[in-house]
């Protein structure tokens, strides 16, 4: 067999644009020094990558750094899916970073450039095909995030939520390393489809405790990444004290890098009778956790960033039926994935939809405030309020928010066809205990003792055409997936 790699350039086309991108934002920062200029460069180029990973990546399956059958990129219709939703995902909070780029203390050039690099991670993250690439994606894609976190100087609380989603990211990743390396000794393989080649053909391998552990170490570390109960606790404190911004970022793309990582390990890598019970628990814990805990929350972040555990678990769900023999048939276990990934990105974009609404009601700089200073807010501001009413309406799975109604049903289909009725009954429990608050938080923007001002006493002005453009740019995209959900299904099934 040949040592010698193949390398197909127009399969590596999206990680050059995303990577180009990054390179030509710093030269624009250093050579033209202007914010607009800056700014430009990145959604240029978050458009581009976009637009690359679709025409490059749908279609036929690219492969390159191969040695025999198995590749360290491979470039299919779910990872060209992943790749546009990063780079969308990019694209849009540039949008809402706009006015806090230019008015507030966050430099441009160091934002646009780390939220390039991040985008890059999440491109190679959908495509890769080994653990150590897969690992080093998911790291390119967080590291960033850390700076992002803690960027706007002077503020003890972005500070405080750098540190703390530093010091959980690391111990997640080292982990998830310990589990990758402890792989290696077992089996001899670290590309995923050889993994699991070599698992089927020896399952005595799974008797003994170093692989035992080897999954567990793989399998919870990446549950840190999707803020999976009991390793979410980093997720509320560092949303809260992020930029509002950059807390968009992290809910969505962040969470969709870890739900990427863990369906590639658990889809090819690791066995599904392994992996499916922990998986079926952490599911029931975080959906709960993440429900009864945002009851109680009184500030807007911290209420976002519990639902989004709650989703999490959610997406975890449909993994949980590969516990079960029925789960485990071809049929089950590709609408088990397909449910997983869809649920991945209806999530994104009505989360991004929540977060720009947000923003845009919010002044220019301050945090998500407290609930109950969105009250009467549809007065003032009928539209923006509407699209926040729209996005939590659809995370809660009702209509009109159909992007959201799709999403639970194809979770609760995929459970019921893999025989795990037990856990769909979870879920929609779940469900209906998650109303409580969207919909409380949805009715308080339109109850009344509203004020006519601002919290900080300045007068409530429009928001700016950014941020107005990225939130009707992730309305409009959450109402089309809603009424053509299928899309989204198709792509995530192949």
């Amino acid at each position: 067999m040949s040592l010698v790699q193949s390398v197909d350039n127009v399969a590596l086309v999206p990680a050059y644009l995303a990577a180009g991108t990054a390179v030509l934002v710093l030269l624009a920062d250093l050579l033209v020094a202007r914010r607009g200029a800056t700014v430009t460069v990145a959604a240029l180029g978050a458009v581009a990558t976009a637009v690359g990973a679709t025409l490059v990546g749908t279609g036929q399956t690219r492969r390159t750094f191969c040695v025999g059958a198995d590749c360290s990129w491979v470039l299919d219709d779910r990872a060209a899916l992943v790749a546009a939703v990063f780079a969308l995902l990019t694209l849009g909070v540039l949008g809402l970073s706009g006015p806090l780029l230019r008015d507030g203390p966050t430099p441009p050039g160091e934002f646009c450039f780390l939220l390039a690099c991040s985008m890059t991670g999440g491109v190679v993250l959908g495509a890769a095909g080994d653990l150590i690439t897969l690992i080093v994606a998911l790291e390119t894609l967080t590291l960033p995030l850390y700076v992002l976190v803690g960027l706007r100087r002077g503020s003890l609380a972005s500070a405080q939520a750098a540190v703390t989603f530093f010091v959980v990211s690391v111990v997640a990743a080292t982990l998830t390393l310990l589990g990758a390396a402890l792989l290696y000794a077992v089996t001899g393989g670290l590309h995923l489809d050889q993994l699991g080649a070599i698992l089927g053909e020896r399952p005595e391998l799974l008797d003994l405790p170093l692989a035992t552990a080897a999954v567990a170490l793989v399998v919870l570390g990446l549950a840190f990444k999707v803020a999976a109960v009991p390793f979410h606790a980093w997720a509320p404190v560092t949303y809260d004290g992020a930029p509002l911004p950059v807390a968009a970022y992290l809910s969505t793309a962040s969470k969709l890098g870890g739900v990427v990582a863990l369906l590639a390990v658990v889809q090819r890598a690791l066995p599904a009778d392994v992996t499916g019970p922990v998986l079926a628990l952490l599911a029931v814990l975080t959906m709960t956790v993440g429900n009864l805990v945002a009851l109680r929350q009184r500030r807007t972040v911290r209420l976002l960033a519990w639902s989004s555990v709650a989703q999490a678990g959610y997406i975890l769900a449909p993994l949980g039926a590969l516990a079960l023999a029925a789960g485990r048939t071809d049929e089950a276990r590709a609408g088990a994935y397909a449910a997983a990934v869809a649920y991945a990105v209806f999530f994104v974009v009505l989360e991004l939809a929540a977060f720009a609404a947000l923003v845009a009601l919010r002044p220019t700089g301050a945090d998500g405030g407290t609930v109950d200073e969105l009250r009467g807010e549809a007065r003032r501001h009928p539209w923006v309020a509407g699209a926040l009413a729209l996005a939590l309406i659809g995370l809660a799975g009702l209509p009109p928010g159909l992007a959201g109604l799709f999403a639970k049903v194809a979770v609760v289909r995929s459970l019921l066809s893999g025989g795990a009725g037990w856990l769909a009954l979870v879920v929609a429990v779940n469900a209906v205990i998650g109303l409580a608050y969207y919909l409380r938080l949805a009715a308080t923007l339109y109850g009344g003792n509203g004020e006519p001002a601002a919290p900080d006493g300045r007068p409530a002005t429009r928001a700016a055409w950014p941020v107005t453009a990225a939130l009707a740019l992730a309305t409009a995209v959450a109402l089309v997936v809603g009424f053509a959900p299928q899309l989204v299904l198709d792509l995530a099934a192949r």
